[in-house]
């Protein structure tokens, strides 16, 4: 069976806190199951990971999805009819941006495309057992998707981990036009640079845009 692996393009992007977007955060940070609450952290909290983009607008928003309007204000309003109808943006607080900065660098290495045939083939049968634990019928392409439960994706980051790859090429959840990278600690990165983030960044007014945001 192929397991199907990319390397990510040079360079990839990554919105962090000041001042170093690229450093890890500390296990002290963890939460009590050990794990930083993201898609492919370790559940057995032996190596940490950081999550990047390919490009500079991915990275803004997937770490600016938090602040959307809430789902069900937005069904309450789709329910008043007119033509002249309002949706109130949500708002990204102003200390978001103070505390943030966007990193460039380069990424060698052999990072495992786990929506591949290969992969889901492969996955199902390794997380058979834990699918049945946490009550699901199946695994398949979607459950990548899935934002709970939160284990079953960490168990797939701690599969493609033992087999030696450098992290995971996965699409985002908010557009599979966006390709994200998780990367393994320890990280293979080259060339890491910081840059502030300007209010009026094209991208980050994209992805504000896009969420239906403003910044306070």
């Amino acid at each position: 069976m192929t397991l199907e692996w990319r390397t990510p393009p040079a360079p990839i992007w990554r919105v962090g806190r000041a001042p170093d977007p690229w450093a890890l955060a500390p296990w002290e940070a963890a939460a009590p199951d050990g794990t930083f609450g993201n898609r492919f952290d370790d559940p057995e909290s032996t190596y940490r990971v950081l999550y990047a983009a390919s490009e500079r607008v991915a990275c803004f928003l997937e770490t600016l999805a938090r602040f959307r309007p809430d789902l069900s204000l937005l069904a309450e309003l789709d329910e008043i009819a007119g033509e002249n109808d309002f949706v109130p943006l949500g708002v990204a607080p102003a200390v978001w941006l103070e505390n943030r900065r966007i990193g460039s660098a380069q990424a060698p290495g052999r990072y495992a495309a786990v929506g591949a045939s290969g992969w889901i083939a492969l996955l199902r049968v390794r997380l058979a057992r834990a699918c049945g634990e946490m009550g699901l019928a199946d695994f398949d392409a979607a459950s990548l998707f899935a934002s709970a439960p939160r284990r079953l994706t960490q168990l797939v980051s701690r599969e493609v981990y033992s087999r030696g790859f450098d992290g995971i090429a996965y699409v985002s959840k908010y557009g599979t036009d966006l390709e994200n990278w998780a990367l393994f600690e320890p990280l293979r990165l080259s060339e890491p640079r910081s840059f502030p983030i300007a209010a009026d960044d094209p991208d980050l007014q994209a992805a504000l845009a896009i969420h239906g945001l403003r910044l306070a």
